[in-house]
Parts: C-alpha cells; structure tokens; sequence
C-alpha cells in the first residue's frame, strides 16, 4: 500500500544519496530538461526546506491503522503524538545529527513533535553548500520557479531514512477543486441571505439524513475540525455566512494557524474562495466545533506537506479536510524532469498514516475533471489519471454527484431547461445536447472545453488497499469513453454516441464515497471578495468536490460526538457497512450515460464505482453503524 515499485528509485528528493560528493548534473545546460537557466539564484534568497524521514517499521504501522480501525483487541485505541513518534519517527541521535550539520551552514532547524519532520530556514547559499547543489532561477513556458542544478546529497549514511527533501525546488502549484456552474444567472443586487435556488447546508441535512444526529443533541460541542489549505480566510466571510443561514455557532471558534510563514494576503487569485467554502460548509453542519486553520504558502511542496504534518502532530482536530491537489500524471511528469521529489507523494501519506493511528478522520477532494485529472492544469494531458493526494490510500477521498431535478437556464438562445432524473455521478455529460443554446459551435467544441466531473478511477501510484479487496465493483469497470485522447495525449476526440465497454483495472480504487458536488446543483458561498460592478453581491452558486471533503469533516464532528469518542479512519469501516444488508450507502450503481463521470459509469449490483466510490451517505444510518460497532468492540 505503499508507493508502487515504479517509484522505488534510489535518487530520493530529486536525487538525495548517501554519498557526500557532488551528484552528477541534470543535463549539460544545468536546468532541469526543457527549461531554461535565469541565472543563480542570489546566496541570500531566504528559503525554507522541510526533511521529511521515512517512518520506522512501516509494515507495522500499517498493521497498527488496521487493527485501530477493525473490531479487535485494538480497536479505537490510538496513539498520542508522543507514542507515535517513539514507535515510528526517528530517534534524537539521527535527528540530532541533521540539525548539528544543517548548522554548520547557518541554517536554523524546527522538529515536528512526531520526529518525521525537519524544517529548516537558510538562504539558497547555504543551502547550496550543505546540499552541494546549484539552486538556479529557471523558466519553463510561461512559469518561473528556482530548482536545483545537481542531485543534493546529506551527510554520509542518512539517505535511507530520508525519504524527501521539500523547497530546493518551488516548481508547481496545487489547484483548489471548485467549479462554476455554466448558463445560469447568479445573484444580483445583494442580499443578507441566500439568495433563492442557491442550495444552504439545510439542503445537505435534508438530502443525506444528517438530522437525526441534531434531533439526538449532536451540534460539534466539544470538536475540532481542521482546515488544511493554501489560500488565507476572511474570517468575517465565514462568520456573516452562518449568521445569514440562521446558524447560531459557537463564539470566537475559529484559529488560523500560519505554517512555513503562511499564503499571504486574502485575494480571489490566491484562492482564497476554497479555504472560505470550507470553513462555512464544514462549520456550518457542525455549528458548536472549533475549527482551526491551517494556512499555508502554495508552491514547491512544503507548505502543503508542512500544513498537513502541522495539523496531525497537533492532534488537536478530530477531522482534517482539504480541497487542493494537482494529479498523478504532473507529479509523476515532475519526478521525471528532477521538478518534484520521488517521496513527495508519499510525504503526504506518512502524515495520513499517522492521523489514521492516532484517530483522526481526514478527506480529500477527490478532483473536478472527471476521469481526467491531468487535464485541470492549463495545457495538462488529457490522458486517464486521477488527483493527490486523494490519491493516497490513507485518506477518504470524496467524490461528488448531481442532485435530481429541474435546471432553467436562460441564455442568449432562450429559456429551456434539463431535468436530471435521479442522483447521479457528477459529469457534465448531461447538458452536452445543449450546445446550441450554450452558443458553441459544436458538440465536440462544448464537450472538450467542459470536461468537468467527479474525479475517479485508479492511481499508478498506490496498490489496491486490503479494505477495496474483494468489494464487488472494486477494479472493475463500466465505461462510456465520451473523450479518447489523440495527438499524444495533447487532444481529445469527442464520440456523441460513445458505448459502454467494461473492463479490470489494479491500484487504488478513487474516491470512497460522494455527495452534491455539480456546480448546476450547487451552494451558496459568501464572500466579500466576489463583490463588483458587474456582480453587485456577496453570494455565487459554486460547486466541486472541494465541498463534499469539508462537508464529511464537518459530520464527522457530530458523528464523534454521537459515538464519544474518535471514530478515525473512516475507510476500513466503512467498506466494511458498505457490504452488509443494513448498508448506509446508496450506491450509484446504473450502467450507461447518465451515470458517469465523462468515463466511468455504474455496474449493475456493484457496490463500487469509480465515478462515485461506495454512493451516497445515509448520514443518520451511517452515524448509528459507527456507534453499534464501537459499543460491540471488545474494551
């Protein structure tokens, strides 16, 4: 369940080895293969760079988040942070003798508490010297980013416990899983309420059974949730957002917490819109939870990672979501090119195993281009592939759907409306006849440029976990290939009347489980910064799977509350309910168009599809399994 051999490569971070003697170079020009050299980057740029060490016993540790999370001996008694680290971090002597080295170059370092992190602050030369590299300026397109010329080395004897070495290149970025609905007016003037046919966090409760658990006293009391993102809030957003919904939530609840220096100022460029959907949806559903956020800057891997690591050493919030991610396709792109670091993948897994060992609940977006992941980056390929880390066999990756009924839209060819007859897996498949009205010149033309969807299908990079083994559905498919890429993966060619094919697939099955993520169905957000001339309003209807993962955050809050205790890793148990008579999930499982993410579709019977994962949660249901399953486990 770990990285697959693929990756298994003996440069770590971008080329770490053992030996203390300078690497050989990347390629005779010194910058990475296809981009061109600025120049050095000036000795005293400040920068900081995050070491990330292997976990000890990691077979252990994987049987440990098993038996935490199976009816057992071992169920629901985690570790505390400090256990964690004595069992699976590394010892003072190891992390001792990389600070004392680090040190010798002016470069201060911090050790997270679980002894898996070091983070360390120095300019780029002295980073220089005490990696033996050359941290360049370069530019590749229109992108400009520094990367080091060489494959850094550490001291004599350490690389193979170091498993990435994060920040000597700030190449890349992670994008927020939010999509625009198409064709349909959004509010004007202002309002201080959401504004009518924009879906409230009532309509979630309402369509996922989430009441009971209110009816029953459960509001949050006494939860955290945590936020890990990379954009700042405008904490005033959030807490005007609730008030207009009705929602009376606890006083003074929200923390950010600023990692590796935090993302800057609030702007709609920066992203600022996913961490303010995510602080109104998941506090909103659990109203008395503090919630805490975890800011941090986008670019190069550290923040990211560090936010992450961050939240679960901590161990302060009882649920973790996050809403950003790139796909496989461009870290594996990036590895190849000496960008990216071979253990950047797996880093974040590390910091989901141990918040799966020590209880904490943590969900991912699962992505907003369908089957196509790769292709929500500008110019990305437009091959299968899936987003990470939702990725990553450790965390719940949440998928989305469309919700059932009516859409109107007026447009310059009129008014006319599209009714979706039952909940389905979010693909914009659904509104493809409509080309005309939308003014495209073509099917293919419409379909191409709105490749949106519920991402899902098979990582190359992670095995198939032992909780998908054997799930009828798990690596099996339907399809219905709306897209074929051509032209190496550099264009699509659109069917208007695609088939469905079946077929086997290996690696880990994406996502686990959906909810209303169509941006045609989508919420109400608030936020100052959506104000304009030509949007007179504080509200947008948004969408994309970046809300379903705070959402289950959210409801994890009322579900611990429920049970009263830490429910941890959600996915060994709820495959598990998933395939008994009494299951809380209603799968997705109607073959054909209709019921597809712009590639994978239902199977009759299944209880997994790549589109949607498990189905829908039964939220009422599913809270009353976690609780019976932990009052039957042994003490």
């Amino acid at each position: 369940m770990l990285l697959a051999a693929a990756l298994a490569m003996t440069a770590l971070g971008g080329g770490l080895s053992s030996a203390p003697a300078l690497a050989a170079p990347h390629g005779a020009g010194g910058g990475q293969r296809g981009a061109t050299v600025l120049g050095s980057t000036p000795a005293n740029t400040p920068m900081m760079l995050s070491i990330v060490f292997k976990v000890r016993h990691p077979e252990q540790l994987t049987r440990r988040i098993a038996a935490v999370s199976t009816p057992g001996p071992l169920f629901r008694h985690y570790l505390t942070v400090a256990q964690f680290a004595a069992a699976y971090g590394r010892s003072r002597q190891t992390i001792d003798r990389l600070t004392q080295y680090l040190s010798q170059f002016g470069i201060s370092s911090d050790v997270m508490a679980n002894n898996l992190v070091v983070t360390a602050q120095g300019t780029a030369g002295a980073f220089d010297q005490a990696f033996r590299v050359r941290i360049q300026n370069q530019q590749r397109g229109g992108t400009k980013f520094h990367a080091p010329h060489g494959a850094p080395t550490i001291p004599d004897g350490m690389g193979g416990k170091v498993l990435a070495v994060l920040g000597l290149s700030n190449y890349g970025q992670a994008v927020s899983q939010l999509a625009a609905p198409v064709g349909m007016t959004q509010a004007s003037p202002n309002a201080s309420t959401p504004p009518a046919g924009m879906r409230t966090p009532a309509d979630l409760v309402n369509q996922y059974n989430v009441g009971p658990l209110y009816r029953a006293g459960f509001t949050g009391q006494g939860q955290t949730i945590g936020i890990v993102t990379l954009a700042a809030l405008n904490p005033t957003d959030a807490y005007t957002f609730w008030a207009d919904n009705n929602i009376s939530v606890l006083a003074h609840r929200l923390q950010i917490v600023s990692v590796d220096g935090g993302p800057g100022p609030v702007s709609l460029k920066s992203g600022s819109t996913e961490t303010t959907v995510d602080v109104e949806q998941s506090g909103a559903l659990a109203p008395q939870a503090h919630i805490i956020v975890y800011q941090a800057p986008n670019g190069g891997g550290t923040g990211f990672v560090d936010a992450y690591f961050t939240a679960v050493t901590q161990n302060v919030a009882g649920s973790v979501s996050s809403s950003w991610g790139t796909s496989e396709t461009a870290v594996m792109k990036g590895i190849r090119l000496g960008l990216v670091s071979p253990g950047y993948p797996e880093a974040f897994s590390e910091a989901y195993m141990e918040g799966a060992v020590q209880g904490i609940s943590m969900f991912a977006a699962s992505g907003d281009a369908g089957a196509y992941a790769a292709s929500r980056a500008p110019g990305g390929p437009k091959n299968l592939s899936v987003g990470m880390p939702s990725d990553s066999p450790y965390v719940t990756s949440a998928g989305g759907t469309t919700l059932p009924g009516t859409q109107t839209y007026t447009t310059k060819a009129g008014t006319f409306s599209v009714t979706v007859p039952q909940q389905r897996t979010w693909g914009r498949d659904y509104l493809f006849p409509f080309w005309q009205q939308f003014g495209f010149p073509s099917e293919a033309a419409w379909a191409t440029l709105h490749a949106v969807g519920s991402g899902g299908g098979y990582s190359q990079l992670y095995s198939t976990p032992a909780y998908q083994r054997g799930v009828r559905g798990a690596n099996a498919f339907s399809a219905v290939p709306w897209l074929t890429p051509i032209d190496s993966n550099t264009a699509w060619q659109f069917n208007p009347s695609p088939p469905v094919v079946v077929g086997t697939a290996t690696g880990r099955n994406v996502p686990d489980l959906a909810m209303n993520a169509d941006p045609q169905t989508g919420y109400a957000v608030y936020s100052t910064l959506f104000h304009s001339a030509t949007h007179p309003s504080d509200w947008l209807q948004i969408g994309g799977t970046s809300f379903v993962a705070p959402q289950l955050a959210g409801i994890t809050a009322l579900i611990n509350g429920q049970v009263g205790a830490r429910v941890g890793f959600w996915n060994p148990q709820i495959y598990r309910f998933a395939a008994v008579s009494t299951s809380p999930f209603h799968p997705l499982d109607t073959t054909g168009i209709g019921n597809d993410n712009l590639y994978y579709t239902g199977t009759a019977g299944a209880i997994y599809n790549p589109g949607s994962g498990l189905g829908t949660p039964n939220i009422g249901a599913l809270a009353n399994q976690f609780a019976v399953e932990g009052a039957s486990a042994p003490n």
